[in-house]
């Protein structure tokens, strides 16, 4: 009988930890979701809200031929940005843990993370300018003679892939870095004095044991990517829409937020998916 207060002691202290995050997951994350769930089953009709509970907005989401594909071009920039970002940031994070000495590391950490100091808006803004047709890359290219005219990549997907690789560039790098500074040499030693070169050694063992790394920093580039509404408003020149977007005007223009909220539980849906496939076959939950 005396370990039940202990027992019933320690159990209270457990929930006193855990109950806060329980309190600020159902307040901020699943009692608005289950908001925006009601809300895509309701349909605005001209000036009237219908309250009746229906799946219109869906069935009008797969008839209607451009919510589709604002769907696919978020898929496509998503895709490529984050294919783009690995490329980069695995030699960059590859020379910053086997290059650089240990003791200038920290600052190319810091380095790494400048980028995360600046708003995104004055990112985004930053590369209107340099990406314009009277830019600084389009300035450059007619000094050197390699273009006749200006340039703009502005104003397009280019535009947009652009800016959020030099955004996700760093946070892949780092999530990266995270695994190669633990991966210890013996590996490396091991396998050499197997008869395996640089590249079978690369391929063999070095990028498995650092999947994990590439694998979290490709879904977090994915989820904030797809969702994101700033920069392909900006630097998209809305030639071609993204899901985001065509949620937002759906409620500046239309002002009918149960089609966002449909429109917004497709996009939760695709990230879930990608979550479901990256937990199952990479086992996310253990790095």
């Amino acid at each position: 009988m005396p370990d039940a207060p202990r027992t019933l002691c320690g159990r209270l202290r457990g929930w006193g930890f855990v109950l806060p995050g329980l309190v600020w997951t159902l307040a901020f994350f699943l009692l608005p979701l289950a908001v925006m769930a009601l809300y895509s089953l309701w349909q605005r009709l001209g000036m009237r809200l219908v309250t009746e509970l229906s799946l219109a907005n869906y069935r009008a989401f797969l008839a209607k031929s451009f919510f589709l594909e604002s769907l696919l071009n978020s898929i496509e920039v998503t895709v490529t940005v984050t294919l783009l970002s690995i490329l980069f940031a695995y030699p960059l994070a590859w020379i910053l843990a086997e290059k650089v000495p240990p003791r200038w590391q920290r600052i190319g950490l810091a380095l790494a993370v400048l980028p995360f100091w600046t708003s995104y808006v004055v990112r985004s803004y930053s590369w209107l300018l340099v990406l314009s047709e009277g830019g600084l890359l389009s300035t450059a290219l007619q000094d050197l003679g390699l273009v006749d005219g200006p340039v703009s990549l502005a104003n397009s997907r280019a535009g947009t892939v652009i800016g959020f690789v030099h955004f996700f560039v760093m946070l892949l790098t780092l999530t990266i870095y995270a695994n190669l500074s633990q991966l210890p040499r013996n590996y490396r030693r091991a396998a050499q004095d197997l008869g395996a070169g640089p590249v079978r050694t690369f391929l063999h063992v070095i990028l498995p044991l650092t999947l994990p790394g590439i694998m979290v920093g490709a879904f977090l580039t994915f989820v904030l990517c797809i969702g994101d509404y700033i920069t392909p408003q900006i630097l998209g020149g809305n030639r071609e829409l993204l899901l985001p977007q065509t949620i937002m005007l759906q409620i500046a223009r239309r002002s009918d937020f149960p089609m966002a909220s449909a429109l917004a539980m497709v996009l939760m849906a695709l990230v879930t998916l990608v979550y479901l496939a990256c937990a199952r076959w990479l086992k996310l939950e253990r790095v």
